[in-house]
C-alpha cells in the first residue's frame, strides 16, 4: 500500500523547490543589485567630502589658487574613486565636475560633484523587469552625490 501513496506524490518535491527556488532568487537578487549602487553612493559621497578637505588645507597666499584648490580636489577624487572597475566606465573628469566660484564669497566657493549615469551601471549588472513592479533595482537616473564649502 505504501508503494501507491509514493507514486502519486512523485514531483511534489521539484515544484516545491522551484517555487521555494524563486522566492530565494528574487529575495538574493535584490540584495546584490541594490547593494551596489549603495556602495557606490557611500564612495561617491566620501570621495566629493575628502575632496573639499584636501582642498580646505591649501594655502590661501599660494599663486593661482583658484587653479591648485581644483587640481587638488580632482586628484583627492581620483585617489578616493580609483577602487572603480575598467567595467564601469567611471571616468574622474567626464563623470566629475570641481567649480570654485570666486564670486560667491571672500575667497569662493568650490563645489565637487560626481554624477554617474545609470545606464553605465546596467552595462556591468542587468536590470530585471518584473511584471507588475518594473525594473529591479529601480534607481533615479545618475547617482550623485554633491559636497561644497565656502572657504
Amino acid at each position: 500500500m505504501k508503494t501507491g501513496f509514493r507514486k502519486s506524490q512523485k514531483g511534489a518535491v521539484a515544484i516545491e523547490f522551484a517555487l521555494v527556488f524563486v522566492i530565494f532568487f528574487a529575495v538574493f537578487y535584490g540584495l546584490v543589485s541594490y547593494s551596489l549602487p549603495f556602495v557606490m553612493m557611500q564612495s561617491f559621497n566620501q570621495a566629493t567630502a575628502e575632496a573639499v578637505r584636501r582642498s580646505v588645507a591649501v594655502d590661501p597666499t599660494t599663486p593661482n589658487y583658484a587653479t591648485v584648490v581644483v587640481n587638488t580636489a580632482n586628484a583627492a577624487l581620483t585617489q578616493q574613486l580609483q577602487w572603480v572597475p575598467p567595467p564601469f566606465n567611471f571616468v574622474v573628469g567626464v563623470d566629475t565636475t570641481t567649480v570654485f566660484d570666486s564670486t560667491s564669497g571672500p575667497n569662493g566657493t568650490l563645489t565637487v560633484t560626481v554624477n554617474y549615469p545609470v545606464s553605465k551601471l546596467n552595462a556591468v549588472m542587468p536590470f530585471l523587469v518584473l511584471p507588475g513592479i518594473g525594473a529591479v533595482p529601480s534607481l533615479p537616473s545618475s547617482l550623485t552625490a554633491r559636497s561644497s564649502l565656502q572657504f
